[in-house]
């Protein structure tokens, strides 16, 4: 299984570039794009998580992509920190990144605890430990791009290379005939210059401001302007060793009659942080937050002055909860991804993990049109498969972020009341009081109302205090906080329509409600389920391997995978994919999932039954311990079924019981209806 980790840099516009050495050699082509009528397939916008994922995706699997980014560096400023559990399954596969992601996590008991205190050195008044001892059980060369800072100001310049990233190109226009044509500006040293560059299709992962998602028109539905915040990263070695020694976790919520804000540890080790803190403006200004004013604030969240706090960036940044009521635009040709795509409240950590498994799911879908396997159709099922996983987890994100809420509700600090002062302040008094008279008030009134933490109100002798925190002690007990782990949602989600095919069994149109409670992990065949792990050993090998189920599916080829078991009807089942498989030109694999080693021992037919293909691999069952539910009864099938698995991993289709009547006829329905060759 994929492990649950925390980075330490988990950097937006970095994800890949701190985990990997970019080399600037590594370019597998040496010859550009050249000329107005030459084109990449696929030109990515933005260098964020999704986007470099995307590219290294696409790369494994032979298309050749570029990458546009308007920023001229990588952002330093930490703002995804949390990797569930089907993001690390996709890094497996990524050359050695999840090893990477591996080595920079830190020990788990430095991240595992939110902790709400009054202060980080003074009364904490509750904890959450979001570690379940079940959870350590699941606990399981590179492709280097070459990173371009110096632009296209010359005329003669005019080489767009695969495998780059051109930092300081910012995308102002998007044309679309029979192609797409990006205009990006770029400026050096003062000259400002433009330059066209051509593709076949368009991705836009620039982010929840998206330009790509604005210049083809596409508008967001949802939540508007949940909270607005302002984002403080700084370091302090000070902060961070006593942390680590005193009051361990990975996320502090600090209430006090100065200041309140959300503390990120990113790195205790290291004494990096991000603190969050509510931003009202206009009465209260970006410009006023300089480094002394936050480090102020710092000092009121954590006790006491820091002798080693170094402010190194602040920004300010508003919490919506909306997705892009489309993903696609102009035939098809433009797609959106990540945060362009969908824009959630942090609560929970899906954002960044919902884009990785978009690019997930787009990458082999683009690779089966480029390569004429699949009809550019097929890209209508990232759209209906992955829109509905944003609607979902933009739901549960808002459950979840509502539920951070009952923290400072029950301390007498309801957010809904502050927002609601904010906005009479603003509809009431803003036209008619001065500016600095209306930030007095402002000042004032929230000063009175953070009175409630102080420590004559919130005691065990204060009867109004005593019950306050006893409702506290009791929205910790019962779960009803700010949850973590989502195990469910990050390893069951499930598409219902798109690119797969129903087997007529267990099959629903309708998605469950999210609950914004954890909810365990239930493996399931169903079409569009993630393929169940299990532990299997490779038997037809000379050495005997142990690996995952899921390293069954190539990372490197648009290859689906059939899994059968060694009867003799499954065998001519496997046959007759085969052959509709060479005729759809579409790479097939066949996994024989044996019941033991003995039986494939004395048995062990399938070269003979599966003549004249070759690409078959037979395995076992590796259980751990004996009694352990068999491969077939995981699936909740008998041995008699087959799966047939997508190159993302997803189920496209299943029988329990076998083909009635000609197979080759019905797996041709089967192929034509995934690959939507019938639209």
């Amino acid at each position: 299984m994929a492990a649950l980790m925390l980075t330490r840099r988990f950097h937006r516009n970095a994800v890949l570039c701190s985990s990997y050495n970019l080399r600037t050699d590594l370019s597998t082509s040496s010859h550009g794009i050249d000329g107005p009528d030459s084109r990449l397939p696929v030109l990515i916008v933005g260098a964020g998580p999704v986007g470099l994922v995307l590219s290294i995706l696409l790369t494994k699997l032979g298309v050749k992509c570029a990458v546009l980014e308007k920023s001229c560096g990588f952002s330093r400023h930490p703002q995804a920190h949390f990797i569930n559990n089907r993001s690390m399954e996709v890094f497996r596969k990524l050359n050695g990144l999840a090893d990477e992601i591996l080595r920079h996590q830190p020990p788990v008991d430095l991240w595992r605890k939110f902790v709400y205190c009054t202060s980080l050195t003074g009364q904490v008044l509750g904890s959450v430990d979001h570690m379940q001892p079940k959870d350590f059980d699941k606990i399981l060369k590179h492709i280097g791009f070459h990173v371009r800072r110096d632009g296209f100001l010359n005329s003669d310049d005019v080489k767009l290379a695969e495998q780059q990233i051109l930092l300081g190109h910012e995308c102002t226009s998007i044309t679309t005939e029979n192609s797409v044509t990006v205009t990006a500006s770029i400026t050096r040293e003062g000259k400002r210059a433009e330059k066209k560059f051509h593709c076949d299709f368009l991705i836009g992962t620039d982010g929840a401001s998206s330009t790509v998602r604005k210049l083809v028109g596409i508008d967001m539905s949802g939540e508007h302007d949940l909270q607005k915040l302002i984002s403080i990263h700084f370091t302090s070695q000070d902060l961070g060793q006593y942390l680590m020694n005193e009051r361990p976790g990975m996320l502090f919520f600090i209430f006090n009659t100065e200041a309140i804000g959300v503390l990120v540890a990113h790195d205790l080790m290291q004494g990096e942080f991000v603190l969050q803190v509510p931003f009202y403006p206009p009465q209260q200004r970006f410009e006023d937050f300089s480094s002394r004013m936050c480090e102020k604030i710092i000092f009121s969240l954590v006790g006491r002055e820091l002798a080693d706090v170094n402010v190194l960036d602040v920004k300010p940044w508003v919490m919506h909860a909306e997705v892009a009521q489309a993903f696609l635009a102009s035939n098809n040709r433009v797609i959106l991804a990540g945060d362009a795509a969908h824009r959630f409240p942090p609560a929970g950590g899906f954002g960044m993990n919902t884009g990785i498994q978009d690019a997930h799911n787009l990458a082999w879908k683009l690779a089966s049109v480029l390569r004429g396997i699949a009809p550019p159709s097929i890209l209508s099922t990232y759209e209906t498969e992955r829109r509905q996983i944003a609607l979902f987890n933009t739901d549960l994100s808002v459950q979840n972020f509502k539920a951070a809420m009952e923290v400072p509700a029950a301390l007498g600090l309801d957010p809904s009341i502050a927002t609601s002062v904010h906005r009479t302040i603003n509809q009431k008094l803003g036209s008619i009081l001065p500016s600095d008279l209306q930030r007095a008030i402002f000042n004032g009134i929230f000063s009175i109302g953070r009175m409630q933490l102080s420590g004559f109100i919130l005691n065990e002798n204060n009867p109004l205090g005593s019950s306050r925190l006893s409702k506290l002690r009791e929205i910790f007990e019962e779960g009803k906080s700010l949850q973590l782990q989502f195990p469910a949602e990050d390893l069951g989600f499930r598409y219902y329509k798109g690119a797969l095919l129903s087997d007529g069994e267990s099959f629903s149109s309708t998605q469950e409600k999210p609950t914004g409670r954890r909810r365990d992990y239930v493996p399931s065949s169903d079409p569009g389920s993630r393929l169940p792990h299990t532990n299997i050993q490779l038997l037809s090998h000379s050495k005997e391997e142990t690996c995952s189920t899921l390293d069954l599916v190539s990372a490197n080829n648009v290859e689906f995978l059939l899994i059968i078991s060694a009867i003799e009807e499954s065998y001519q089942l496997a046959q007759a994919a085969f052959k509709v498989a060479q005729e759809f030109q579409l790479p097939l694999k066949v996994c024989i999932m044996w019941k033991d080693k003995a039986t494939y021992a004395v048995l062990s037919s399938s070269e003979r039954l599966l003549s004249p293909w070759k690409n078959f691999v037979d395995v076992v069952d590796a259980k751990t311990c004996p009694g352990l539910p068999s491969w077939w009864d995981l699936c909740q099938m008998t041995n008699k079924g087959a799966i047939l698995v997508r190159p993302d991993e997803h189920v496209a289709w299943r029988t329990k019981s076998g083909i009635e009547g000609d197979p080759v006829s019905e797996l041709k329905k089967v192929f034509s209806a995934i690959l939507r060759l019938d639209s």
